[in-house]
């Protein structure tokens, strides 16, 4: 393996996802074992841009791999969209001396991880850490089981008080531009109908299915709506049943941010320690400008900006699996 760089710097940005902090101790440990003086950049961007950046040693790293969120913090920086901006932030680094950087976020941290490499030769490294699912090249991201099994969770006690009271309840998860978080817990709790981005959401076929096992008694169902998706979210869903379906006791409840949260899976823990230790050896290989994914359980490296443009489409199968399921 030929060392061609002496100091790297690692950055979170973007929406925070369990995981980040177990990529980060990997990515400093494995640098550290191969030489490399390991800078941690504090808020993304913004820390870059601000000089925010410290050295970390193994010790920094200590006791983090069971915990949520990220140590380096995360912000939004506007002045990172400027030219100015991202000079600044390079300056920054050069004055370290440092020759790679590692991202760990999702598509707009990788757009900037790219814009930085473009601009000023810096090789970037990025790992994806995203609840969502949403880029093209891995089958899983950092921080996707923990949200789903949150999710699963709390759809569970949800299901358990539907049950008790025979109410409709309809459920809105994370998922903006991505419903794999919907589609994966729904199929895991028996939902009757799964909405997402994805998938033409034909509210007329809800009120309908819900109509007809009104009449055969089934009064616990289960909808579960990615929020990204076109009719508008749960409360949206529920206005239009509540409408046509007065005499069905529906219920709203929206996750929100408690799936962002929360200690790492250890399918998460192992998914981010084997990309951050890939990420060093990709910078010690001479890579610039990939995205270390897995596919079919091996290491894959896709070219950054095809991790950002490209979409992965959800396959049709799964859809009609959950109408068939939920009958």
């Amino acid at each position: 393996m030929s060392n061609k760089i002496s100091k790297i710097a690692v950055l979170t940005s973007g929406g925070d996802a369990p995981g980040m902090n177990a990529a980060i101790r990997s990515v400093v440990r494995t640098g550290l074992y191969y030489g490399l003086e390991v800078y941690g950049v504090i808020r993304g961007f913004s820390g870059m841009v601000e000089d925010d950046i410290r050295l970390m040693e193994s010790t920094s790293v200590a006791n983090i791999i069971q915990r949520g969120g990220t140590i380096l913090k995360s912000a939004r920086c506007k002045a990172f969209f400027t030219p100015e901006g991202r000079e600044q932030a390079y300056n920054n680094l050069k004055k370290r001396g440092i020759e790679g950087l590692v991202v760990i976020g999702g598509d707009g941290s990788f757009t900037g991880g790219l814009k930085l490499s473009t601009e000023f030769d810096l090789p970037v490294i990025g790992l994806p850490g995203t609840i969502d699912k949403d880029l093209y090249g891995t089958d899983f991201t950092i921080g996707f089981d923990t949200a789903v099994n949150t999710a699963v969770d709390a759809i569970d006690k949800i299901r358990d008080t539907a049950d008790a009271h025979d109410r409709l309840f309809i459920v809105e998860v994370m998922g903006r531009h991505a419903g794999y978080i919907a589609l994966y817990s729904g199929i895991a709790t028996g939902a009757e109908n799964i909405l997402i981005p994805e998938a033409e959401t034909n509210i007329d076929d809800i009120i309908a299915a819900l109509s007809e096992k009104e009449k055969r008694k089934k009064l616990v169902n289960l909808i579960v709506v990615a929020e990204g998706d076109e009719f508008g979210g749960a409360s949206e869903v529920a206005k239009v049943v509540k409408e046509k379906l007065p005499n069905m006791d529906t219920r709203v409840s929206i996750l929100g941010h408690m799936q962002r949260g929360g200690s790492p899976t250890c399918v998460d823990r192992i998914l981010a320690s084997r990309m951050g230790f890939h990420a060093i050896e990709c910078l010690l290989q001479g890579r610039k400008n990939v995205m270390v994914g897995i596919k079919d359980d091996k290491i894959a490296y896709t070219p950054l900006e095809i991790a950002i443009r490209e979409k992965d489409k959800i396959n049709d199968e799964w859809l009609r699996m959950v109408k068939i399921l939920a009958s």
